[in-house]
């Protein structure tokens, strides 16, 4: 099945795209895919226990089950002043 994966904020400059498409195993979890986008961008590792991770609009954890044509998205941690 096939997952989009979007990156936002600073994500986009360390994996220089806005997006990637990954081919995953029927009930992969969110948790896997996140590995495997870091597997694909090592820059993104640094943030891997402060990325928050959304599938659709809703933020879900690692143990998510994902769908044939879900859309992830990776937000770095946020910061405030």
């Amino acid at each position: 099945m096939k997952v989009t994966v979007k990156f936002w904020s600073y994500f986009r400059d360390l994996t220089e795209c806005g997006e990637t498409s990954l081919e995953v195993n029927e009930g992969e979890t969110l948790g896997n895919v996140h590995a495997a986008v870091m597997t694909k961008f090592p820059k993104l590792a640094e943030m891997k226990k402060s990325t928050l991770k959304a599938v659709g609009v809703d933020y879900q954890t690692d143990d998510f089950i994902l769908s044939d044509g879900d859309e992830v998205s990776l937000f770095p941690p946020v910061q405030g002043g």
